[in-house]
């Protein structure tokens, strides 16, 4: 069986208009993104403030996100929430309103008695519940918690679990894991410093902030690996990575926007307590914008 998950999956943005959420820009930014060989969109997660939002405005953009998109590519929402009732409830809501999938990080607020046991518990009920697929989401530079391998290998036999987003970007965390999953569960790395090093090691794909602001950079790193010319997905793995770093690390999502702007995307403002992107390092990100702009034209 083949996995339902795989290639280049933007982990969208959400704009706004000052505070209130900007839904017809966030409908412009697919439909741009819409001509790219993309797999899908990922709604609702990190890159997508998902915690500042509201669930009515998380189901005003699953709704959006569906009637934009085109109809080959997938719309996954992050449903995760700190209970497991909430979770059920929210991803079903998600499937209604028209994701395909569920992304669903980890309860983290009562961090440390997140044991495995719990988690084993909380993943089985969600995936029982839910109406569509789950893509478990280890991301614990954000919630404190990991997901350690030994249990993803038993939640990945639920037939329900059809993935992992693995965001910490260790690759041992998916060595571990890649050969004791089953043939069609999706390993999508969720880091954009080590997309080829994944796809090299037997990931699917991967969930990308930086693709909102370089599509066709991280595409080319899939498919150059996918034709087999390793070394021109190598360089095109070098070429995104000063933007990723900037966008993701440095100045994290106010600069990333701000790449999306250049770029000709709607990125916008944060929200609050978000700060704007600080006026000096405009410039930076214009230069790094423009440097992988000339990489891309000249290869």
């Amino acid at each position: 069986m083949s996995k339902k998950f795989q290639g280049i999956f933007p982990a969208l943005t959400t704009p706004f208009d000052g505070e209130d959420l900007a839904v017809p820009r966030f409908r412009e930014n697919i439909a741009k993104f819409n001509a790219f060989d993309l797999s899908g969109y990922v709604v609702l997660g990190s890159t997508g403030e998902c915690v500042l939002l509201s669930n009515d405005e998380s189901e005003r953009l699953i709704r959006a996100a569906r009637e934009t998109a085109a109809p080959d590519k997938l719309v996954i929402a992050g449903t995760g929430q700190e209970s497991t009732k909430l979770t059920i409830a929210f991803t079903n809501r998600m499937a209604a309103a028209g994701a395909d999938a569920a992304l669903v990080r980890p309860p983290c607020y009562y961090k440390a008695k997140m044991s495995r046991d719990v988690l084993r518990g909380h993943y089985l009920a969600v995936a029982d519940g839910a109406k569509t697929p789950v893509i478990v989401y280890n991301i614990p530079q954000n919630t404190g918690v990991t997901i350690d391998p030994e249990l993803l290998i038993e939640l990945s036999t639920h037939p329900n679990i059809a993935g992992l987003k693995e965001s910490s970007g260790i690759l041992s965390y998916l060595g571990k894991i890649i050969p004791h999953v089953p043939e069609d569960f999706s390993c999508l790395v969720g880091s954009g410093f080590v997309v080829l090093p994944a796809l090299v090691m037997g990931a699917s794909g991967a969930i990308l902030a930086v693709a909102n602001a370089a599509p066709a950079a991280c595409l080319d790193i899939y498919r150059l690996f996918k034709e087999g010319r390793i070394d021109e997905s190598a360089q095109r793995q070098l070429d995104v990575t000063p933007l990723n770093k900037a966008a993701m690390e440095t100045y994290g999502l106010p600069g990333l926007k701000y790449a999306m702007d250049i770029q000709g995307f709607y990125g916008g403002p944060v929200r609050r307590p978000l700060l704007p992107l600080p006026e000096p390092a405009k410039p930076e990100i214009e230069a790094l914008v423009s440097d992988l702009r000339t990489r891309l034209s000249s290869s």
